[in-house]
């Protein structure tokens, strides 16, 4: 469904993917992970149109991504949800949520989706009118992802969904991202807390410094003793 080959970005002299190569089924929750500076969030942005490569290729369902602008790859289905949430603190929740609608014309299709939302997440229809910058983190990144759900995600990518979070709102939040999956959105996760991104995932891969080190079935990999020695503090 989604595929990297050979992909080589810069910020200005460094060197921040180093010739990555992975593919993503349709279906699949993948997960990157890797400690900070691996380039989990600059193959993110590569795949979103945020960073341009100077090598390589992007595929997705066999067209070629690479160049297209970060709005028409948003037309297509990849939509993600950025670190640290970036909602709209000014907006309304439900200003939040319709901007994740404005590529789309479907009013029916709009007001079915924002049950949808209010359904995963009750308390964003509570707050439905309160400004977002007055929820706290854990609905802000509900909303976050509710704002992408109103996108009508084929791939949904998730940057550090459980940074600065409580455990409590941490499972919540990644209950839902298994429900979304089991709906039929394909999930790429970065995430800090290997060994939740790792049980949750079909498949994984472990970047160090700009490179893809290790990959393979995500279960495997969270038994895997280089694994859990690097990233699961044992």
């Amino acid at each position: 469904m989604l595929t990297i080959e050979g992909l080589n970005t810069f910020y200005g002299s460094i060197h921040a993917l180093k010739g990555i190569s992975l593919h993503i089924n349709e279906g699949e929750i993948v997960t990157l992970i890797g400690n900070n500076g691996a380039g989990k969030t600059s193959t993110l942005k590569a795949i979103s149109g945020l960073l341009r490569s100077t090598e390589g290729k992007i595929t997705f369902k066999g067209q070629d991504i690479t160049k297209e602008r970060s709005d028409k790859i948003v037309g297509m289905g990849i939509i993600h949800v950025p670190e640290g949430r970036k909602i709209f603190s000014d907006l309304s929740v439900a200003e939040n949520l319709m901007m994740g609608a404005y590529l789309r014309r479907d009013k029916e299709g709009i007001n079915s989706d924002f049950e949808r939302v209010y359904k995963l997440f009750p308390r964003l229809k509570e707050r439905e009118k309160q400004p977002g910058g007055t929820l706290s983190g854990g609905e802000q990144q509900m909303l976050a992802i509710g704002r992408a759900i109103m996108s009508r995600p084929k791939v949904l990518m998730l940057d550090e969904p459980s940074m600065g979070l409580a455990p409590i709102v941490v499972e919540e939040i990644f209950n839902t991202i298994k429900e979304l999956n089991e709906q039929g959105i394909t999930i790429l996760v970065v995430e800090q807390n290997a060994n939740l991104a790792l049980s949750i995932a079909d498949k994984a891969f472990v970047m160090e410094t700009g490179e893809i080190t290790l990959n393979g079935d995500a279960k495997v990999l969270l038994h895997d003793d280089r694994v859990r020695k690097a990233y699961l503090g044992e």
